[in-house]
């Protein structure tokens, strides 16, 4: 019946569908099914984030964020921020996940911005503050990333959502909370001020839910 939907060995298959599938739609669909799967504290989401990192399989859910479709982009961070409760599963996407979902914010010199949706670029934030949160490592590779410039700008350009500008504050909170980092961040000329929260200059031109579903 339907409990063959969340046993870990499906993992198995729902990787191969990543790796394979050349199809947006069932690679958003294999995201999402991961993305839910992984949601919550219930026994077997905590199976299924294991067993898709000894399958091997966080490193292509991190390939997709560079996916021309925004909808598996969005997929495949929303998986990603999930898997991340699992704190083994934390450090692996701090290291390798952290550039590419960098690369999806708006703003900054690096690279053309993606024009992606308010609820795109607030996924990827919540997924970044995910894998930022009691990960210093991460949070260096933010910092190496371009990422605080982009922050920034999404915090204080007063061109964003209000929603995106509390999911950018919350990172750059929380990146403030270590202090091993303050004094390499006001050598590069960041201040204090810079990561508080600038809700006066949010756009408040699209409304929407003040939250996120954790599943897909």
């Amino acid at each position: 019946g339907y409990e063959l939907l969340f046993q870990p060995e499906v993992v198995r298959i729902y990787i191969s569908l990543l790796k394979e599938s050349k199809t947006p739609a069932i690679l958003e669909a294999s995201a999402g099914a991961i993305q839910n799967l992984c949601a919550g504290s219930w026994t077997y989401g905590r199976y299924i984030r294991s067993a898709l990192r000894q399958e091997k399989g966080l490193s292509g859910i991190a390939d997709l964020l560079t996916h021309d479709s925004e909808r598996v982009v969005k997929a495949a961070s929303g998986a990603l921020r999930n898997l991340a409760v699992d704190l083994r599963n934390k450090e692996l996407i701090g290291k390798h996940a952290i550039p590419n979902l960098v690369k999806n914010l708006p703003g900054g010199q690096q690279t053309p911005a993606k024009n992606l949706s308010e609820d795109t670029v607030v996924s990827i934030l919540n997924t970044i503050n995910e894998v930022v949160v009691d990960n210093l490592e991460a949070a260096k590779k933010l910092r190496e990333t371009q990422g605080i410039e982009k922050l920034v700008l999404i915090n204080k350009s007063g061109n964003r959502s209000e929603r995106e500008v509390r999911a950018a504050a919350l990172v750059l909170q929380t990146v403030w909370g270590y202090k091993e980092l303050r004094k390499p961040l006001e050598k590069e000329g960041w201040k204090k001020s810079d990561f508080q929260v600038n809700l006066s200059n949010a756009s408040r031109t699209q409304g929407g839910n003040s939250f996120d579903d954790s599943t897909l």
